[in-house]
């Protein structure tokens, strides 16, 4: 990593507070497809069946997931489908053009994600109270959760992949990569030249986030990923509200997962240092503990 990163400002964001959005998982349009079915529709399904990314996955995509990609064709979010960037036990991710850019296409597998896993996130968080034990509802929620909190830490001056539009279980965000080199390189898979630096950006990524309510859950050098001089927070599915009965579990994992990162990069840091850093309310920019 040759580029020098730029030290986020704390003075210029205005953060949102710890609001939180009500999240709605009834049907969808693309559910109202898949009922119609109509020759349209089938012919679609049919080619994306037979398309070679995703014929792999015939047998874990229902109609309504079809239907999702038809409706997000129909509503130019996507013109046409590349390769796959990643696989995973609970979602594969595409490259696709948009109406005027290259965009990132996530779909979770109503039938192969890990359902226990997911309600210990969404459970405590106040935005799905009252959700149902449906796994498809589950699935749902955890979809429309994942553009919520990108949308949250956008507000908070986060640097993630912006998200672009939702269907059912499939989402459609900004594609973090270029031509030359393909998808963004995760933190982990690069030669830091500055590590003091990027952990510095990194840190105060993670007090955004917590200033704004919310906890990353999942943060380790392979949920950051550096793109264009910049360090980039990816994988928001799993992120809480401070409100969640295991929050501080999560954040406290967090802070240990990154320190831990960058002491291996040669930086005498701590994760009670960092865990102290993220929750104060005003942290000094200019000490360099933590």
């Amino acid at each position: 990593m040759d580029e020098e990163f730029e030290l986020v400002d704390p003075g210029e964001v205005e953060t949102p507070g710890d609001e939180w959005e009500e999240i709605d998982v009834s049907d969808t349009e693309a559910d109202r497809i898949a009922r119609k079915r109509d020759r349209e529709f089938e012919q679609f399904e049919q080619r994306i069946k037979d398309a070679d990314q995703f014929k792999v996955e015939q047998s874990v995509f229902d109609d309504a997931t079809f239907a999702a990609l038809y409706k997000l064709v129909q509503d130019s979010h996507v013109e046409a489908f590349g390769g796959p960037i990643s696989t995973g036990k609970e979602a594969n991710v595409y490259h696709a053009l948009g109406d005027d850019r290259e965009v990132a296409v996530k779909i979770y597998r109503i039938n192969a994600s890990n359902f226990k896993q997911m309600r210990d996130y969404l459970e405590g968080d106040p935005r799905f109270e009252g959700l149902g034990g449906k796994k498809t509802d589950v699935v749902l929620a955890w979809v429309k959760k994942e553009s919520a909190n990108l949308e949250r830490a956008a507000r908070a001056g986060v640097r993630v992949p912006e998200p672009i539009a939702v269907q059912r279980n499939v989402l459609v965000m900004e594609y973090i990569g270029n031509d030359d080199d393909g998808r963004a390189k995760r933190l982990g898979e690069v030669h830091i030249e500055n590590p003091r630096t990027a952990y510095e950006v990194l840190r105060e990524y993670m007090r955004r986030l917590y200033s704004a309510g919310l906890i990353h859950g999942d943060l380790s050098e392979y949920n950051v990923v550096f793109h264009e001089g910049e360090l980039v927070v990816i994988d928001l599915g799993q992120a809480v509200t401070v409100h969640h009965p295991n929050s501080r579990e999560f954040l406290e994992r967090d802070c240990t997962n990154v320190a831990n990162f960058f002491a291996r990069q040669g930086l005498e840091v701590t994760g009670e240092g960092l865990l102290e850093f993220v929750t104060s309310p005003e942290p000094d920019p200019s000490r360099n503990d933590g």
